[in-house]
């Protein structure tokens, strides 16, 4: 009972962290069960798609297509999405039988990388909130459209709405830590400097863009997990990958344009589509208005077209919410249909940005972070100390009572010192300093 009440914990704690205006919280980690989301279909491979750049033409509103990948052993959600261009809010709610940190070996995993545009002008970036996505039209290149996901402020610090632009461009930037982030760490015993430089423990990455509304960034991040969660205190967070390709192709003055539509709509290929996604808990009240707006204008969309809306199946994809462009017309395919379509994708061995656990031996410095007596447990704890920013190299090691986490390599004892002074403030947890030759009392599994 007491390992199952701090795995809780764990769960509400996981993204506390250093950030600018603090990305601190997160929620939602796990995904119940662990299954296949659709049965794969027997296809030929194809080795890649199209992830982050699109063709436009017309009044197209939808790029790209829905894809599917089988997971390999030690492949958690997070990488697979980054991988492919996703945040953490899109890979979960189109696998939402698979279990985000310890997916089963050969499940098929949705990759929805088809897209309706927000209704906004095609300009600049449109940031659309509800899902967590930004949309760059570049001015130069009317024909083209970049996307990239993001992560956004927490409910109560959330990211402002409205028209701004960019003001100052910085790369390799520094932070300046905030009084309030001093003392929330200090009463965690976590110092922090007041300056903390370039460098891969800082939390704005190595690119950031202040935007005319004060105290507000667009940035990169050192802990690349949490694009596609509220995560900070207002801030726009981006993969280290994506803010540099955003950070050249922008420039100072570029509209900004910071919308909340969780329900979008296209005419695309002789279709009406729907994509739904959970309104923000800031607008959870508005849930039955927005719902109201949508059916305006799929009335109108169906009314011009000459065709007639499905509105059970309206209210289906509402409910479900899961981000994934819809049919919505009368005899139009489920999303089940959808996904045995999806283009089936080869495995890429090596995900982006996946981490690699160092092997520990009896010479190195290490600490047991706790012990669980169900191996699920342990494993999904390990997998993300492993995607701490920095991370914190971690695996689950077999015991007499149970399964350890246990944390390590580090170079000294100071290392080691730091990176349990972390895991306190992260997650509450008091881990055991190992010093060397104690680690060689652990069985690797």
């Amino acid at each position: 009972m007491f390992i199952a009440k701090k795995l809780n914990l764990f769960i509400r704690l996981f993204a506390a962290t250093t950030l600018l205006s603090g990305c601190q919280t997160l929620s939602g980690f796990f995904s119940s069960g662990d299954q296949l989301a659709v049965e794969a279909p027997s296809v030929q491979l194809q080795s890649d798609i199209a992830k982050h750049e699109f063709g436009l033409s017309g009044d197209q509103a939808m790029v790209g297509e829905i894809a599917a990948v089988e997971t390999r052993e030690n492949d958690t959600l997070p990488d697979i999405a980054r991988h492919f261009g996703l945040g953490y809010n899109d890979i979960t709610a189109a696998n939402a039988g698979v279990s985000a940190w310890t997916p089963r070996a050969n499940s098929r995993v949705l990759l929805p990388l088809q897209f309706i545009l927000p209704d906004a002008p095609h300009k600049g970036i449109v940031l659309n909130l509800a899902n967590m996505r930004m949309f760059y039209y570049p001015r130069k290149q009317r024909d083209k459209v970049f996307t990239y996901p993001v992560g956004i402020g927490r409910d109560g610090w959330n990211t402002p709405m409205g028209m701004t632009r960019i003001a100052v461009k910085t790369p390799n930037p520094e932070w300046h830590v905030p009084p309030s982030i001093h003392r929330e760490h200090a009463a965690k015993g976590h110092y922090l400097p007041s300056v903390v430089r370039s460098g891969p423990d800082n939390p704005l990455g190595y690119y950031a863009m202040r935007l005319a509304i004060p105290s507000y960034l667009i940035h990169g991040t050192n802990k690349p997990f949490g694009i596609g969660m509220q995560i900070s205190h207002g801030c726009v967070q981006m993969y280290p990958e994506d803010i540099e390709v955003l950070f050249k192709k922008s420039s100072v003055g570029m509209p900004v344009r910071i919308i909340h539509d969780p329900y979008l709509t296209a005419w695309h290929g002789d279709m009406l589509y729907l994509e739904a996604n959970e309104p923000l808990e800031k607008w959870s009240n508005s849930k039955l208005r927005l719902k109201k707006q949508v059916s305006k204008e799929l009335r109108k969309i169906a009314k011009q077209h000459h065709v007639t809306v499905d509105w059970d199946k309206v209210d289906r994809v509402i409910q479900r919410a899961d981000g994934i462009p819809t049919p919505v017309l009368v005899n139009s395919p489920d999303v089940a249909e959808l996904s045995k379509k999806a283009v089936q994708l080869a495995h890429p061995g090596k995900l982006y940005g996946q981490p690699v656990t160092e092997t520990l031996d009896e010479n190195d410095w290490a600490m047991l972070v706790t012990t669980f007596n169900n191996e699920t447990e342990a494993q999904q704890l390990a997998a993300m100390l492993n995607h701490q920013g920095p991370p914190i190299p971690a695996r689950k090691v077999q015991a007499n009572n149970g399964y350890q986490v246990v944390a390590g390599p580090f170079k000294n004892k100071k290392e080691a010192r730091a990176a349990a002074s972390r895991i306190r403030f992260d997650f509450e947890i008091e881990a055991k300093l190992l010093k060397p030759k104690d680690t060689s009392k652990t069985q690797r599994i």
